[in-house]
C-alpha cells in the first residue's frame, strides 16, 4: 500500500518555499496565511523535522526544506501537466488565461475573434487576474504588467508600459502645450497614483498636480475621457485602438515609460502543452500588429 504525504501540507510547503513567504503562498493557493502556517506545521510534524527556520519576517528553507522543495515542484507541475493531458483527451483543449479587466476589454477581447479563426479547437477561459492579481497554480498563462521577474515564472515580453494623456478630439483641439493641461480636469486611476506626476515632471511642471475624479481602473478614467469629462493619463496598449479609431486623441507628442512593461507568464512546464505554445505564437504576433479594424 503506498504511503502518500498529507498533500494539503505539501501543497502549502511547496508553494511557501518557491515564493518565500506565507502570505505569497496564501495568495496563490487562496487561502489564510494563517492556514498555510497550520499545514506546514502539520506536515513537518508528520514528517518528524523542520522544513522551515522561522525567524522575523523571514522564512528560510531547513536543508531538509530545500532537498524536499526541490523535489516536490517537479513533481507536482508534472502532476498538472498530466491531469491537463488527460482532460484533453475529451478532444477539446482548453487554455484558462488570468488577465486583468482593463487588459482584456480594451485589447485582448477584439482581437478574439481572429485567435477563434485561427485555432478552432482550442477554448480559451479568461479569468480575473493579471497585473492586480497573483499568478493562479490553475492558470495555463496570465498577463502582467511588471518588470519581469517572477520567482517561478518564465516571462515574455509584450508591450512597453507608456504613458501618455489622452482626451476626446474636442478637448484636444484647446490642448496646444502641456501647460494647458492646468485649465482641465485630469483623471486619475487609484492604483497608479505615480502616472500624472511622472509624466508632469518629464514634461517640465512638476508643480501641476492632478485633480479631478478618480477611479479604480485605466478602462474606467480612458472612458470618461472619451465622453469629455477630462484628460486621462493613458498607458499602452490600452490607448492604442481608440487612438487609431479616433475616439481619444493624444494631445502632446511626448510619452514617458511607466516602468517595467506587460509580459506574457507561465510556469516552466507549460511550455510543451500545444495550446500555450498556439497562444503564446499568436499573442506575441498580436502584440507587434496594428489595430484590428
Amino acid at each position: 500500500m503506498r504511503r502518500l504525504p498529507f498533500l494539503n501540507g505539501i501543497r502549502a510547503f511547496e508553494a511557501a518555499g518557491r515564493t518565500g513567504s506565507f502570505a505569497a503562498a496564501a495568495a496563490e493557493l487562496h487561502v489564510s496565511p494563517a492556514a498555510i502556517s497550520r499545514m506546514v506545521k502539520l506536515l513537518e510534524a508528520r514528517l518528524g523535522l523542520p522544513l522551515f527556520e522561522r525567524r522575523a519576517n523571514r522564512l528560510t528553507l531547513t536543508a531538509a526544506g530545500a532537498r524536499y522543495r526541490g523535489g516536490l515542484t517537479s513533481l507536482l507541475d508534472e502532476l498538472a501537466r498530466l491531469t491537463g493531458e488527460v482532460a484533453g483527451m475529451t478532444g477539446r483543449q482548453v487554455l484558462t488565461l488570468g488577465v486583468g479587466p482593463t487588459f482584456a476589454i480594451r485589447w485582448l477581447i477584439p482581437r478574439l475573434a481572429d485567435w477563434q479563426r485561427r485555432q478552432p479547437g482550442i477554448e480559451v477561459r479568461i479569468t480575473t487576474g493579471g497585473a492586480a492579481a497573483p499568478f493562479a497554480e490553475d492558470w495555463t498563462c496570465g498577463i502582467r504588467l511588471g518588470d519581469g521577474q517572477w520567482p517561478g515564472l518564465i516571462a515574455q515580453p509584450l508591450f512597453a508600459a507608456d504613458l501618455t494623456p489622452v482626451c476626446a478630439p474636442a478637448t484636444g483641439r484647446r490642448l496646444r502645450r502641456p501647460e494647458d493641461l492646468a485649465g482641465e480636469s485630469l483623471l486619475r486611476v487609484a492604483h497608479a497614483p505615480e502616472d500624472w506626476p511622472r509624466w508632469l515632471e518629464a514634461a517640465g511642471i512638476p508643480s501641476l498636480l492632478a485633480h479631478g475624479p478618480r477611479f479604480d481602473f485605466y478602462g474606467h478614467a480612458l472612458q470618461a475621457a472619451a465622453d469629455g469629462v477630462g484628460v486621462a493619463m493613458g498607458i499602452r496598449p490600452y490607448i492604442d485602438d481608440d487612438l487609431a479609431a479616433g475616439r481619444l486623441v493624444a494631445p502632446f507628442p511626448r510619452s514617458v515609460a511607466k516602468g517595467g512593461g506587460w509580459f506574457l507568464v507561465h510556469q516552466p512546464f507549460r511550455a510543451g502543452e500545444p495550446a500555450f505554445a498556439a497562444f503564446a505564437r499568436w499573442i506575441a504576433e498580436a502584440a507587434g500588429a496594428s489595430p484590428p479594424g
